[in-house]
């Protein structure tokens, strides 16, 4: 984490206005709608504009997309007007930097880790990618991109330069938000199943909790590395 730098806290795959009130007046900085549909997050992009209308000039909005095209980035930034695209398939650098400027919008994309050899990703895609999210590789059998409520090994991330700001996702919950932001010292932390009651369910309580405790935690390291 850059000392002195805001840290992110970003809710994703909302897809209820009551879910999205409670993100919203906890403190999130960004919140996430989830546009693969294999996903139990998924919606429409109807149903997104609506929550989006409520969202604007709250937090940032964010689409998550998964190995799109440049014609179908374009319609839904239209449509939608987001704030960021996060690229959440196999999208290589140069799709990535393509889909920014089709969209034109900032991209975030994710990069799914197991071992220290995934990292030796990141160096491609920093200078097209607006931020970068380190994220749990999902199963090999799984249906959808992302963690699956499983984290990764967060010492992992001591290789990084230190000076390089993340954001951090895959497995996070309010139990273990503050250790994973100890030891990872990301720019932000990115949560979806861990704040669920069931897939695709949010849990109002547990998204107070789970912001509640990162602000927390990202706080007390802000001032350990300025002490």
């Amino acid at each position: 984490m850059t000392t002195g730098s805001p840290f992110l806290i970003k809710i994703c795959g909302l897809s209820t206005p009551e879910t999205l009130h409670v993100a919203l007046d906890s403190g999130a900085d960004m919140v996430g709608f989830v546009f693969h549909p294999k996903s139990p997050r998924f919606i429409t992009p109807e149903r997104a504009g609506e929550l989006a209308a409520i969202a604007r000039g709250k937090a940032e909005i964010t689409a998550l997309i998964v190995d799109w095209d440049e014609r179908q980035a374009s319609e839904l930034v239209a449509a939608l007007k987001p704030d960021w695209l996060q690229l959440h398939g196999r999208e290589t650098p140069g799709q990535t930097a393509a889909l920014r400027r089709a969209a034109g919008r900032p991209v975030m994309k994710a990069l799914g880790v197991a071992t220290a050899d995934d990292l030796k990703s990141v160096d491609a895609y920093r200078d097209v990618a607006d931020r970068i999210l380190l994220d749990a590789k999902p199963p090999k059998d799984a249906a959808y991109p992302g963690g699956h409520g499983r984290p990764f090994d967060w010492t992992l991330l001591a290789e990084l330069d230190p000076g390089f700001p993340f954001m951090l996702g895959g497995g996070l919950d309010p139990a273990n938000v503050a250790e994973a932001i100890r030891l990872a010292r990301p720019a932000g932390v990115d949560v979806s199943s861990g704040v669920e009651s069931a897939p695709g369910i949010k849990d109002p309580a547990r998204i107070v909790e789970f912001i509640a405790a990162a602000r927390k935690a990202a706080a007390a390291v802000q001032e350990g590395s300025s002490a």
